[in-house]
């Protein structure tokens, strides 16, 4: 499949948006994928592609104000809206508005399992309603010209695995979806909770590959317990696109190796450090705005995993940059905490996350 062939549209800057290449991004999750990281992650990555957190589209048509909900800086692109919705009118209009916004891919949510989502129709429940998915998936695209793409399981509850996945996908790509990211774990919505649907039942990476022989016209992406850009190659030997998502937030540093290894070009950041030093004027410029330096920082506590100094640089960060007048000085000096070992930044490789590290939620 070729996923080049929707038109060119503008980024808010008016300058041409690139075409996407999805073979690798980074996971929608709630509190973790803001503006603020993903700016953050494109001064390791430039051609990773950047998901939202889910949106739902209440949000967005009686929430205010929506930059609140979809205001990301140019240098976020490739980005893409993940929504959170099951009517079609609604969704339809949500796209219509992510496309004006500047977004580069409009997504609908089908994999989350809290109950919050479950309660308003929204996320894994959908599952079960592959018509209703179509039918938004329909209208979406019929008020965007930007692609519309699909986030799902491989099934919830007592889904048969291969019988009723094949039927959600070819009814949605009957629709005219043609990309879908699939999560390779069963959602449970009865008996598990948001946070045991991340780690069972267990994944279920065969069945995403076949889905993909299956199916080889469409876009087949995988998503789930991937940790290492070795995984990710080894991945697309079977599908077209890879999602990392805990891993990708709490060891930011493999960010680092994704353009070189998987794409073929040089990644913009040689070590930790100049990343952190890049990210500097960004920093500047939402403290400018009102944004406190801790909502902002707080995205970079795994950057030094590992280093000499890295848990003084959290522990700096983590007690002080929530004070009033908190600024890019406190910065410095958690920075000045950190040796970043020889050699360290030319293997551009993360070691596995500390077991104490909170858990965003995906999809």
């Amino acid at each position: 499949m070729n996923d080049t062939t929707t038109p060119q549209t503008r980024m808010k800057s008016g300058t041409v948006r690139p075409e996407l290449d999805r073979t690798f991004s980074v996971a929608p999750m709630m509190d973790w994928t803001t503006r603020d990281y993903r700016a953050f992650a494109r001064t390791l990555s430039t051609r990773a592609l950047l998901y939202t957190e889910m949106v739902t589209t209440g949000a967005i048509l009686h929430g205010s104000p929506r930059e609140r909900f979809l205001g990301f800086d140019d240098v976020e692109h490739p980005i893409a809206l993940q929504l959170g919705g099951s009517d079609a009118v609604e969704l339809a209009e949500c796209a219509a508005i992510a496309e004006a916004w500047g977004f580069d891919e409009v997504n609908l949510n089908v994999g989350c399992p809290s109950d919050r989502v479950q309660n308003n129709m929204i996320g894994a429940c959908l599952m079960g309603y592959p018509e209703k998915v179509a039918a938004a998936v329909k209208a979406m695209q019929a008020a965007v010209s930007i692609p519309v793409t699909v986030k799902c399981r491989i099934g919830v509850d007592d889904q048969d695995e291969d019988a009723d996945l094949a039927r959600f996908i070819e009814t949605v790509a009957d629709a005219g979806c043609d990309t879908f990211t699939v999560h390779a774990r069963k959602a449970w919505l009865q008996g598990l909770s948001p946070k045991e649907n991340r780690d069972v039942p267990p994944l279920n990476y065969p069945r995403v590959h076949r889905l993909k022989q299956q199916h080889p016209a469409l876009h087949i992406g995988i998503n789930g317990g991937i940790k290492t850009l070795a995984e990710c190659q080894a991945q697309l030997k079977h599908v077209d696109s890879v999602m990392v998502g805990r891993e990708a937030y709490q060891n930011p540093w493999l960010l680092a190796g994704v353009d070189e290894q998987l794409f073929g070009t040089p990644g913009p950041a040689a070590s930790r450090m100049d990343a952190a030093r890049a990210f500097c004027p960004y920093i500047q410029k939402r403290l400018d705005e009102g944004a406190k330096l801790n909502h902002i920082t707080r995205h970079l506590l795994g950057l030094f995993q590992g280093c000499p100094g890295g848990r003084r640089f959290r522990r700096h960060l983590s007690e002080h940059a929530h004070k009033d007048g908190a600024g890019l000085r406190l910065f410095d000096e958690a920075l000045s905490l950190v040796r970043e070992p020889t050699g360290d930044a030319s293997q551009k490789q993360s070691e596995a996350p500390t077991s104490d590290a909170k858990q965003p939620a995906t999809a």
